[in-house]
């Protein structure tokens, strides 16, 4: 199928092809007809399936086509909330790009900034407004924002949204919603609080569901390495010693963890920076355009901070901390290999943690690739004092050894830390 097929308008198309879309994504084909025939949708899709195209071209549609019927100072007729600034970010400026040729304005509200800018474009007129709800319901108090014309809704990545305590900021809004309005609610999953949420929001909704949790794509290759808690910065020096991974998402545990992780790789000359909820807006942005410019090699990102994160033709994602949660690392690993291209995951496993390696595999039915030539192995037990003093002259004398063979048989063949040639 061809996105001509789904009758969408000449404005669009034109958008869609300057973007080199041809053919809609799974998720695509399936939304936007449903959208377009007006009916309310409850979606289950995974981050990278193509999801915000799959709601922002059909609302676009909608409304070019509604804009002959409204008249005056422009009013907000869509609004979509999604929980992290940089989703919200990421949403705005989709809806940009699509609606390129077309005279609508989007406009995007999030917390952490001075709110100077954003109430001045509220006050010249938008028609498609992104928010996250923090935000949005302190300049709906100020009355900067008033929601009596929605007539399309979008509550995106809602498993999330509650995830960070969103729920009864979201009831709020809703109840402010008019009735009469086309709601489209997308998660990720769809555990029973996300399902009676869905139900206050959604009427005789249409469902759609692509690529289940538990999948993982085809196109990337996951590799383990299995060592001990001591050892996971020295394993992640050793494998960052491949210039090929030259744009690497690191996963972290936590927002410390990830503090830490990034002041170690700077001593060791490894350009890096971290984003997560105790950063400023500022820092995160700036934090995220360095790493898509390629001006930082490694992004460390907490699991929240992460959601939204967008990156063309990233090839490798590292998991510096296994999840407990499965379906965290499918989320994780799915910021590679998107739209068909290769992607390489490394997940770097201490002893506590094999327990949700094995989780992990059940869940995808999958067997994580296990790297041998690795110069930290996890053993079974903890250390004593003299254990690891001898433990320690052991690892440096095989990291020679180590080298000294790699240089000598090039890399590898299997390992992940050859570079891969095409």
């Amino acid at each position: 199928m061809k996105f001509e097929d789904l009758k969408l308008i000449p404005s669009i198309l034109k958008a869609l092809k300057d973007e080199n879309y041809s053919s809609p994504t799974a998720i695509q084909e399936k939304s936007i007809p449903l959208i377009l025939s007006g009916e309310d949708v409850l979606g289950t899709a995974q981050t990278g399936t193509g999801k915000t195209a799959a709601f922002a071209v059909p609302i676009i549609q909608h409304l070019v086509n509604g804009q002959q019927k409204e008249s005056g100072k422009r009013k907000i007729l869509t609004l979509v909330i999604t929980p992290t600034r940089e989703l919200a970010i990421q949403i705005g400026e989709s809806f940009s790009v699509y609606s390129k040729y077309t005279n609508l304005n989007t406009t995007v509200i999030f917390g952490g900034v001075t709110q100077g800018s954003q109430t001045n474009a509220l006050k010249k007129g938008v028609d498609i407004l992104v928010a996250t709800p923090g935000r949005l319901l302190d300049l709906m108090d100020q009355g900067f924002v008033s929601l009596k014309d929605i007539k399309y809704f979008v509550l995106d990545e809602a498993d999330r949204m509650l995830d960070m305590g969103f729920i009864h900021d979201i009831k709020k809004i809703i109840s402010k919603l008019p009735k009469a309005r086309q709601s489209l609610f997308f998660s990720a999953t769809m555990p029973k609080n996300i399902v009676e949420l869905s139900q206050q929001i959604l009427v005789n909704p249409k469902k759609v569901s692509v690529s289940p949790v538990s999948s993982t794509a085809e196109t990337i290759q996951q590799y383990l390495y299995t060592t001990n808690k001591n050892n996971k910065i020295d394993l992640l020096y050793h494998i960052l010693e491949d210039s090929s991974l030259e744009q690497v998402l690191l996963f972290s545990r936590t927002k410390h963890g990830a503090d830490r992780i990034v002041k170690n790789l700077l001593k060791k000359k490894i350009k890096a920076a971290a984003i997560h909820g105790g950063k400023g807006q500022n820092q995160r942005q700036k934090a995220l355009t360095e790493f898509k410019d390629g001006t930082i090699r490694v992004l460390v990102a907490t699991d929240i901070a992460a959601r939204g994160i967008d990156i063309d033709k990233l090839r490798y994602v590292i998991n510096y901390d296994i999840p407990n949660e499965s379906e965290t690392y499918v989320h994780r690993i799915g910021r590679c290999g998107r739209a068909g291209e290769e992607g390489i995951s490394i997940s770097i496993c201490e002893p506590e943690e094999n327990a949700y390696v094995r989780d992990i595999e059940k869940l995808t039915k999958q067997k994580l690739q296990v790297v041998s030539d690795n110069p930290y192995p996890q053993t079974d037990r903890p250390m004593n004092a003299t254990e690891r003093k001898e433990a320690e002259k052991q690892k440096q004398k095989k990291r020679q050894e180590f080298f000294a063979n790699r240089k000598k048989k090039g890399g590898s063949k299997n390992s992940p830390n050859r570079k891969n040639k095409r």
